[in-house]
C-alpha cells in the first residue's frame, strides 16, 4: 500500500538512499532539506521543499502543503543530522548549541509539529533517525553522544504516549556508513574530527545498503532498529557484560589522551 511520507534531510545520504527505495516501491514521499531548488539528486516524482530543522515556520509549511495536497501522513522520518566530535573541554559551547539545534531539537519540532495531525488520523508512524552512538558512548563524542541518546529517549518516551493513537514511533540507531556525513563537522577539536572522518570514510557499508536495512525495520514497525552485528554486539556487551565494556572505553579514553599528545599517567595521583 502507498504511503504517504515526510523525509528531512532528503537531498543526501541515507536520507536520499531511503527516499530512492520509497519512491521506487510507490510511496509518495515529499523529501525536504536546506537547498533553495530542486536538488538534481531527488528523483522524478518525488516532492520536494526547503525546510531547514531548526526553524519552526519551515515545519508549519511543511504541514500546510501535507495537509492541503494530502490529506494527511502516513510516516514522518526524522533523518537530517550533523556530525560533531570533540573532547569536553576544547569542543565550543557554541558547537554544543548547533548540534542540539539540530540532531534533537530538529527531531523534537518535527514530532511536535505532525503529532496533532497524526492524533486526528489515530495512525501514523515516526522514524526518528539516531546512532548507535545513541546507546553507546565512547569519549571525545559528548555532543554527538548526548544528542543521539536524547533522540532515543525521545522517542521510547513518544513510542508510550502515542500509542494510544495507534500511532507507531522507530528508532534507528545505525553504526558507522560511508556518506556525507563527514561534511558536517565544524569546531575546534581537529584530532576527533580526523578519526570522525575516517570511520565514516573507510566503514564497509554504504548509504544504499544501510537504507535497505533501515526501511526493513520501518516496515516491520520495530520499536529500535540495530543495522549490524558489531553494534548489536557493542549493545548487548554494555547491558549484560558492563565491566568489559568499561574496559574498551578506558582503553579508548586512553588512545585518544595519548593521541592528543597527553600521558595520562601524568595525571594519575
Amino acid at each position: 500500500m502507498s504511503r504517504r511520507v515526510l523525509l528531512t534531510g532528503g537531498a543526501s545520504g541515507l536520507g536520499l538512499a531511503l527516499v530512492r527505495l520509497m519512491a521506487d516501491r510507490g510511496d509518495r514521499v515529499l523529501a525536504v532539506d536546506l537547498a533553495d531548488d530542486r536538488p538534481d539528486t531527488i528523483p522524478a516524482g518525488v516532492e520536494y521543499r526547503r525546510l531547514d530543522v531548526r526553524s519552526q515556520h519551515d515545519w508549519d509549511a511543511a504541514l500546510a502543503w501535507v495537509r492541503a495536497e494530502w490529506g494527511g501522513l502516513d510516516l514522518l522520518v526524522n533523518n537530517a543530522g550533523i556530525a560533531t566530535g570533540g573532547r569536553i573541554d576544547v569542543e565550543a559551547i557554541s558547537d554544543w548549541e548547533r548540534v542540539v539545534d539540530i540532531n534533537l531539537l530538529g527531531v523534537a519540532r518535527g514530532c511536535h509539529t505532525v503529532t496533532p495531525l497524526l492524533k486526528e488520523q489515530r495512525s501514523g508512524q515516526i522514524v526518528n533517525v539516531a546512532s548507535l552512538a545513541g546507546l553507546v558512548h565512547g569519549p571525545g563524542m559528548a555532543s554527538y553522544n548526548a544528542t543521539k541518546a536524547g533522540v532515543v529517549a525521545l522517542s521510547e518516551t513518544l513510542s508510550f504516549e502515542l500509542s494510544p493513537w495507534g500511532i507507531d514511533v522507530t528508532v534507528v540507531c545505525p553504526a558507522f556508513f560511508r556518506t556525507n556525513l563527514h561534511e558536517s563537522f565544524a569546531g575546534k577539536d581537529a584530532a576527533m574530527q580526523e578519526a570522525g572522518v575516517r570511520l565514516i570514510t573507510q566503514a564497509r557499508t554504504d548509504a544504499a545498503a544501510m537504507a535497505r536495512i533501515v526501511l526493513g525495520g520501518i516496515d516491520k514497525r520495530r520499536k529500535i532498529v540495530l543495522t549490524e552485528q558489531l553494534g548489536r554486539q557493542a549493545y548487548l556487551t554494555k547491558r549484560f557484560a558492563r565491566p568489559l565494556y568499561e574496559r574498551a572505553m578506558l582503553a579508548q579514553a586512553k588512545r585518544l589522551a595519548r593521541k592528543a599528545g597527553q600521558d595520562p599517567a601524568e595525571f594519575l595521583p
